[in-house]
């Protein structure tokens, strides 16, 4: 029995002592994290030649922050593979890593136990011509560049002539904005300025100095004799895809982005065939107008021609597609499906609206001819009446100083309330969310506010421009 007992308040005493030792683990405390102030997640503006500084209120419970913490700054620089690392608090550089939005982090480390804690942030690299307005304006003839800043006031007026001590060539047709995607490299964001002038190159811009960088030939890995520009739609963010000499080029996608060679034109793409610059572009194939054989056709999703190699469908019997019998397209806009329009001017001058819709896909390649009419606003349409259409297949077109809405569903017809002081309307188009009209006549470019409920009223103005505005890119 002593044995027993013995036995019994030994395995007790090593239980208490167990229990003991235990109780003192949670007694643990872990170390103090640092923490920020409106920092994790945030992205700081970096105006490029200026100061970046960042100094984020840090704490430190029962430490001190300056004494017991080290800092290091990491700013991706991707289209060089590398990080920009900066070392010490607060971050004080002169940025000079170029526009655009990068990624970085910040690593804090505690000196006094080692840990380290990550926090991520973004830094968007900007220039005095990141934001506002860029301005393509023809002026007698002549091409003309400026740039409106932000204030809608401020008009730096043939800013290219300023740059480089030389104009632009003649006949501008497009500007062109080459901005690349997320994942592209940053430094290949430029402004093409497109300008048909057999004696004089269009030049190709630095968007983020507006420095010239090359030429238009030099997107060509062996230029045309001429180059005649219809008109050029971005793909993939700098591959860039449209009509030249009246065929379609496709821009280099077999290698990186990063490449030099990406995005640039090799041969046009063969076929007898002479395109209008009215084409459309989507996920698997083109859509455009043979202005030679007078028909639609089109070319499969890598640019290969098609023809007219589809079947017309037979309840379609107001006209033949394949032959439509008139030569000048004056507007078309279409998509990846569904019913859409395309205005004529016929040989006896009449102005006709066809209407058709299309399948084009694995299993079905044909078109239905839907309706063919006299254009309810034909009396209006000049030689450069000015062409626009909305998501709702809703139509803008100028007539002289005037802009009008028609509605091809039930023919409605209807002049904007926007007064342009008599000028004549050089440049229309529209934004992506169909809201708002920018305009351009001699010297001027107006807002014109056609959301729902409204009809076309003037939100803005914006003087100075020199010449008659052709295009324009807006940067926000």
């Amino acid at each position: 029995m002593k044995f027993k007992l013995i036995l019994l308040l030994a395995v007790m005493a090593v239980l208490y002592t167990a229990c003991k030792k235990d109780l003192g683990n949670y007694d643990y405390h872990p170390p103090s994290a640092p923490t920020l102030s409106a920092f994790r997640d945030s992205t700081f503006a970096a105006l490029l030649g200026d100061s970046l500084i960042l100094n984020p209120q840090v704490g430190l419970a029962d430490a001190d922050p300056q004494k017991d913490l080290s800092f290091e700054w990491r700013i991706s620089v991707a289209e060089e593979l590398r990080d920009a690392i900066y070392t010490g608090y607060p971050l004080k550089i002169v940025y000079n890593l170029g526009p655009g939005l990068r990624t970085a982090k910040l690593t804090i480390t505690d000196n006094r136990n080692g840990l380290k804690y990550v926090v991520p942030f973004k830094v968007l690299g900007t220039t005095q011509f990141s934001v506002g307005k860029l301005v393509l304006s023809d002026d007698n003839g002549v091409a003309r560049l400026s740039f409106v800043k932000p204030d809608n006031k401020t008009v730096l007026a043939d800013i290219y002539k300023s740059f480089h001590d030389e104009d632009l060539p003649s006949n501008p047709v497009q500007l062109y904005f080459s901005d690349p995607l997320p994942y592209q490299p940053i430094t290949n964001q430029q402004f093409w300025v497109l300008c048909n002038d057999p004696a004089k190159k269009s030049p190709l811009l630095d968007a983020s100095t507006l420095l010239r960088k090359a030429y238009f030939n030099d997107q060509f890995f062996t230029p045309p004799p001429t180059i005649n520009v219809g008109r050029l739609e971005a793909y993939m963010g700098t591959v860039p895809t449209g009509v030249v000499n009246g065929k379609l080029y496709v821009g280099v996608m077999s290698t990186a982005p990063f490449a030099p060679d990406y995005g640039k034109f090799a041969n046009a793409q063969e076929g007898d065939y002479n395109l209008s610059k009215y084409f459309s572009r989507t996920n698997s194939f083109y859509f455009g107008f043979d202005t030679k054989s007078k028909g639609f056709v089109t070319f499969s999703g890598d640019g290969s021609y098609l023809g007219k190699d589809y079947l017309v469908d037979a309840d379609g019997k107001s006209f033949d597609p394949k032959n439509i019998g008139m030569d000048e397209l004056l507007y078309m806009q279409t998509g990846q499906a569904g019913k859409f329009y395309a205005f004529f001017k016929a040989p006896d001058g009449s102005i006709v609206e066809l209407a058709f819709s299309y399948t084009f896909d694995s299993v079905n390649r044909q078109i239905k001819a839907e309706s063919k009419r006299i254009f309810k606003g034909a009396s209006l349409v000049n030689a450069d009446t000015k062409w626009q259409r909305n998501s709702l297949n809703v139509f803008y077109f100028t007539s002289n100083d005037k802009i009008y809405r028609y509605n091809p569903l039930n023919e409605d017809l209807k002049a904007l309330d926007a007064d342009f002081a008599g000028k004549k309307i050089s440049m229309l188009k529209i934004s992506t969310d169909d809201n708002t009209l920018t305009v351009g006549t001699l010297g001027t470019v107006y807002t014109v506010d056609v959301s729902v409920g409204k009809n076309g009223t003037i939100s803005q103005t914006i003087n100075g421009i020199p010449g008659s505005p052709v295009d324009i890119v807006i940067r926000k």
